[in-house]
């Protein structure tokens, strides 16, 4: 039984499968060339930035960047628009994927960083984001919800405040994709940063970025585009600008089959089952003693994760545990969340994580509050 989904989606739709097969018997180099394999291979590409930009209501297709995956996507986000002296502005909620980008930028660049603060149930709110900004804020980098708790942050409020202060807006998507309705446009979200294994259901090694018309995004790597060969510099339109180097047309041909999929079922279906599920697992392991539940299922809106630990035994023992005897996958640890951690006081015990999809079964979550249960009793 897999528990496991806010590291990957295991279980994929057999049309991802399928496409990604066929993709590797017929498909060529997008822009490569044009014979039938490189054509083919870049209508696919083309398909899935149009189908990604309507899904996140971003209004310009070129303007959606297909990366390897949303640590890339945030690479290329914030190494690419945050200049030199800045003041930037981010959360305890944040994964290793935008602290460490952050704090390379903290060492070489003399960008300063303020952190809005998660409360004891691992939340953060958006007036705490207004407290922060100085004359010398240029931006807010903030996830949508946390890879640990599943706890949500308020996108909208967050990016009203950036149109009101003028500031760049990036958000890291990575857990909310395919879960969550995101409208950049209502959002006021400047850059938008996904994967495609997540939520999406995707392939791994899928992944990309939004930008919004008017926002500029310096060149991450450069090399072979396909176009202006001659050139000495990397092109300077979209989606050029940002893609040096062949995609992975195999990865995308899957991915944009799972975004059929999930336009097929529906993203406020999916929504409703993952948190459904989570609250089944949450309501039957709540009262079981011994049991402390870092993630917050009393809030409006939530991903289907729950993170937990059994009295003081260290999450990974448990996580083995779970594996070894009951065949059940989940993660412990430390997540790549060191803030998060630290805001809960779980940084020695770390967590154990439930994370929950829409191909899991209420028989599965019931299998495993009864191990939980279990080992809560030895």
């Amino acid at each position: 039984m897999y528990f496991d989904n806010a590291a990957t989606t295991r279980t994929k739709p057999q049309c991802v499968i399928d496409a990604v097969c066929d993709a590797m018997t017929s498909m060529g180099n997008a822009s490569r060339g044009a014979h039938g394999s490189a054509l083919s291979a870049s209508r696919v590409v083309y398909h899935t930035r149009a189908k990604l930009a309507e899904m996140f209501h971003c209004k310009r297709p070129d303007h959606v960047i297909l990366t390897m995956n949303a640590t890339e996507s945030l690479n290329i986000a914030i190494r690419g628009t945050i200049a030199p002296g800045s003041h930037v502005i981010t959360t305890d909620m944040e994964h290793n994927s935008v602290l460490r980008p952050l704090y390379l930028l903290e060492k070489e660049k003399d960008v300063t960083l303020s952190f809005v603060r998660a409360d004891k149930g691992g939340n953060v709110k958006p007036e705490q984001f207004e407290e922060l900004i100085t004359p010398q804020t240029k931006a807010i980098v903030c996830t949508h919800a946390s890879n640990l708790t599943g706890n949500v942050v308020d996108i909208e409020a967050v990016g009203a405040i950036c149109k009101k202060h003028g500031l760049l807006f990036i958000v890291d998507a990575s857990q909310t994709t395919g879960v969550l309705p995101i409208d950049m446009e209502k959002m006021n979200i400047d850059i938008l940063c996904f994967t495609g294994h997540k939520g999406l259901m995707g392939p791994q090694g899928t992944g990309g970025m939004c930008i919004r018309e008017g926002v500029e995004v310096e060149v991450f790597k450069c090399g072979g585009s396909g176009v202006h060969s001659y050139d000495k510099e990397q092109p300077r339109d979209y989606p050029t600008r940002l893609e040096a180097g062949t995609l992975n047309g195999h990865g995308i041909a899957g991915l944009y089959a799972a975004l059929n999929y999930i336009e097929e079922v529906g993203i406020s279906a999916i929504e409703q089952k993952e948190n459904s599920l989570a609250m089944r697992f949450y309501e039957g392991i709540r009262h079981i003693d011994g049991i402390r539940i870092y993630s917050d299922m009393k809030a409006k809106q939530h991903t289907g994760v729950v993170a937990l630990n059994i009295r003081d035994y260290d999450s990974a023992m448990v996580a083995d545990a779970l594996s070894e005897d009951y065949d059940m996958a989940t993660r412990a640890g430390a997540h790549c969340a060191p803030l998060m951690h630290q805001a809960l006081g779980t940084t020695e015990q770390g967590a154990v994580r439930f994370s929950f999809s829409w191909f899991n079964t209420e028989e599965e979550v019931d299998a495993a509050i009864a191990a939980i249960r279990e080992l809560a009793e030895e």
